[in-house]
């Protein structure tokens, strides 16, 4: 089969311009970036109604290093609902160049369910995540400053916890030394982009001033006196909020079938919350009867987030969660590779199926389809779903798109004609450590969680001074799941700005590294025309 950008390359793509049109959007409301890209302009939400969409999550079961097909799975699925004539949108999350040059590549679908055009949005696309690196650079750059300036503040160096960032898988990064003299050398680090406070901000921001009101509670350390430091204190949260006035406007772009998508945040979903932008998303439950997205990795990682953080912050009530797998996936074992057995992926699909079903009733399981599946493991991931009464569906979105998807949307249609209660797995008001169990047990299914010295201590800190009442964001690896396994909370770190809680688990690291042979190897550029960008 071709490649993704040969396949997207074939399209003839059609003026952004007529994709707005689409959506009835109006020219003054559309600030375009050349022919085939645009950002949408927040004041149409004075001029739209309520919500009055049917919110559809894509999830999956754990990947494997390549991914699953989850987007690719969404475009299919909202290209299928357009061919059955439904007011549908899809809301999907930017790349991050880190994956994009590292393992997975990029993430604008594949085959025949792809976003256009393929290559911008994988690389610079509007600018908005370099919007969020010179943000959140910036505020590590006037933190800096004000040590050399003399330290009005009185920060404590060594409790900085704000740490620069930048877009590219780089493990050098993880541990550096910074100074701006030799009195105030420390240590320090850096995060990739899409696992930044900034980035979350940014994705739960309901609009300007919320973002510049976020911006400015950021707490970046502590002073001698142990009293919390906000980057308001440093009088930054002006220019950081102008560095990102353009990057909070939702970006619109279209499907190879020429449908309007809108494409807005990129946090990773193992290191961050995974989700895109609540302002996409609020834009689009406006503007369609049905609205599909995504969370990142599998259900246990991006969908937990979505909908224990961003449905909290949004009020938002999922009306149908679609459970992706693969025959790939179910066979693979990343503690024992050469194990091939499907019974193994089963029981951690029902697991998956199990947790979802906590949050809503209304959970299907979807099959991304492969030409080398065999109608045996088809039959028997089948068989399984019906014992468990969950509705399956066979999915051909990669190689024949909206047409390969019809099944599934129709299924997903008559499942949304149930009403589904929906609940959250913890209590913000819970303790720290209780979010960090129900979370461990209830959705990871951990034996026992323990708590480093560090984390202890961190803790403590955030009970004292009564910023424990937040919401949590679990950073882990995509394979803890069903295992009993014993966990280990490694250390908790307080992201004000976004209202929620990082809690770190084992040797989670939040600046990847490449990979012995990157896919950037692949890529070829002749005349301008790029290859081997997946």
């Amino acid at each position: 089969m071709k490649t993704d950008i040969e396949i997207a390359h074939e399209y003839e793509l059609s003026d952004i311009r007529d994709i707005a049109y689409k959506l009835n959007i109006d020219d003054r409301y559309l600030e375009s970036y050349g022919k085939y890209k645009a950002k949408i302009d927040l004041n149409i939400l004075k001029n739209l109604g309520v919500r009055k969409g049917k919110l559809i999550l894509v999830t999956s079961i754990n990947p494997t290093p390549y991914g699953e097909g989850k987007t690719t799975m969404a475009i299919g699925i909202y290209d299928a609902f357009k061919k059955l004539g439904m007011n549908a949108l899809a809301c999907l999350r930017e790349p991050s160049l880190g994956p994009v040059f590292g393992v997975k590549g990029g993430a604008t679908g594949g085959g025949y369910a792809q976003v256009v055009p393929m290559e911008d949005i994988n690389l610079h696309f509007t600018g908005d995540i370099h919007a969020v690196t010179a943000a959140n650079n910036l505020l590590c750059a006037a933190i800096d400053n004000h040590l050399f300036q003399g330290n009005e503040l009185n920060i404590d160096k060594d409790s900085i916890t704000f740490q620069r960032c930048m877009d590219v898988n780089d493990r050098a990064l993880r541990n550096i030394i910074v100074s701006s003299l030799m009195k105030n050398e420390r240590k320090d680090s850096f995060n990739i982009t899409a696992a930044s406070e900034i980035m979350a901000i940014l994705c739960l921001a309901s609009d300007l001033d919320d973002l510049k009101y976020r911006l400015s509670n950021i707490i970046f350390g502590y002073d001698m006196d142990g009293r919390p430091l906000y980057a308001k204190d440093l009088h930054i949260e002006e220019a950081m909020t102008i560095l990102l006035k353009d990057a909070i406007k939702p970006n619109l772009v279209q499907t190879l079938e020429g449908n309007p998508v809108i494409v807005h945040g990129g946090p990773f979903a193992n290191i961050a919350h995974g989700c895109n932008t609540l302002i996409a998303t609020d834009l689009a439950l406006r503007m369609a009867d049905y609205v599909i997205t995504e969370a990142g990795f599998g259900a246990d990682l991006g969908a937990e987030k979505f909908l224990d953080i961003k449905c909290r912050v949004g009020d938002l009530k999922p009306s149908a969660i679609l459970v992706n797998a693969t025959i790939r996936s179910l066979k693979y074992n990343p503690e024992n590779k050469d194990v091939k057995d499907i019974e193994k992926g089963l029981n951690s699909l029902k697991i998956h199926i199990e947790n979802m079903q906590k949050y809503v009733s209304n959970v299907l399981v979807c099959l991304n389809h492969f030409n080398d599946d065999t109608e045996e493991d088809i039959l028997r991931v089948k068989e399984f779903c019906e014992d468990l009464g969950v509705p399956f569906t066979l999915c051909d979105a990669f190689s024949k798109g909206g047409a390969g998807s019809i099944q599934t949307a129709k299924s997903l249609i008559k499942a949304l004609e149930n009403n589904t209660d929906f609940n959250f797995i913890y209590d913000v008001n819970d303790s720290i450590k209780e979010k960090v169990e129900k979370v461990c047990k209830e959705i990871y299914r951990a034996r026992s969680v323990t708590f480093s010295d560090e984390a202890i201590k961190n803790i403590k800190l955030l009970e004292s001074l009564n910023l424990d009442k937040k919401m949590i964001c679990i950073a882990k690896t995509q394979y803890i799941l069903g295992a009993g396994k014993d966990l280990t909370v490694k250390n908790v770190k307080l992201n004000n700005g976004s209202s929620f809680i990082t809690v770190l688990l084992d040797d989670i690291m939040t600046m990847p590294g490449l990979s012995k042979k990157p896919a950037y190897l692949n890529m070829h550029i002749d005349n301008g025309n790029i290859s081997g960008l997946f």
